[in-house]
């Protein structure tokens, strides 16, 4: 009796200690994909042939750390059809570098970020119509309120009317792609270990992109240690580091909140932007990052 008594806590808190690792480690992956933008601002290869080696060398520590981890308790995929439920991720991921990456290209840069950052509204959506997912009161509130925020970091709602309405779609598409792989990702961890998940996907990324840059770009490789430099900083940071910390959070944690947490990344943009580029931040954008953290903060609640 006095051990059944004693072990109970422990048990009843294992979870507890579980989900706090899992919200660091989201918390993680949402910053570290932050400075992504400034590895790619950085980059001496274009847009498309930066998305494909943002994959394609995080594919190296992905392998080896995959390789020196036991597989024996893990699940292995069984026939085509886990093959493929592996390599949807990888699909959409690609979609959304490159329809992001396209997207800076054609409207304004804060149109492009806030609209990608969309993402949360529709796995919100997409949970919400399909999958089941109850939604409650308080994280709907806090999502309005987070992305209110987003507007305001960027802005406000007088920056958006200058952008272009084509580079605008191609922003908001690429959020639904990412939607769609946050999905995935979170589908998939529910049988598939974290570094599976990551390993497959982001190879059938680097599939994807590489003939993309090919066709679209005129040089491939960077020709500094610099250029490379930045490119290894966006592959082992922003990708092997944070979509490998956010893919472990989101088999425990709901996918509409580890979305909504992932708004963070404008934020870490724009600090990094300060630090790193020497951008200035006004009392707007500072008030925009302020209430993003509020309104996520808030969402937790619910």
């Amino acid at each position: 009796m006095d051990d059944a008594v004693s072990t109970t806590p422990l048990a009843a808190t294992a979870p507890v200690a579980r989900n706090r690792l899992a919200l660091l480690a989201l918390l993680a992956g949402g910053i570290a994909i932050g400075g992504s933008p400034i590895f790619v601002r950085l980059s001496e290869v274009g847009p498309m042939a930066t998305a494909f080696w943002r994959v394609a060398l995080a594919l190296v520590p992905l392998t080896l750390f995959f390789r020196s981890v036991d597989q024996r308790q893990t699940v292995r995929p069984e026939g085509v059809r886990d093959a493929a439920m592996l390599a949807l991720p990888g699909l959409f991921l690609a979609a959304d570098l490159v329809a992001w990456h396209a997207s800076i290209h054609v409207t304004t840069v804060a149109n492009a970020t806030l609209l990608a950052n969309l993402a949360p509204v529709f796995v919100t959506a997409i949970g919400w119509l399909f999958l089941g997912a109850r939604i409650t009161p308080t994280f709907l509130l806090g999502l309005a309120v987070a992305m209110t925020g987003i507007i305001v970091l960027k802005g406000g709602l007088s920056g958006l009317s200058a952008g272009d309405r084509g580079g605008d779609a191609l922003a908001a598409l690429a959020a639904l792609f990412y939607a769609g792989y946050m999905l995935c990702v979170a589908w998939l961890r529910g049988r598939f270990d974290t570094l599976r998940v990551m390993l497959w996907s982001t190879a059938s990324a680097a599939i994807c992109l590489l003939p993309v840059a090919l066709l679209t770009e005129n040089q491939l490789f960077p020709v500094t240690a610099f250029g490379w430099s930045m490119l290894i900083g966006l592959a082992l940071i922003s990708h092997a580091g944070g979509q490998v910390a956010i893919s472990y959070a989101l088999a425990y944690l709901p996918t509409s909140f580890s979305a909504l947490t992932l708004l963070l990344q404008p934020v870490v943009a724009a600090l990094l932007g300060v630090i790193v580029l020497g951008e200035g931040v006004g009392l707007t954008q500072a008030i925009g990052g302020v209430i993003v953290l509020c309104g996520i903060l808030y969402a937790r609640r619910g």
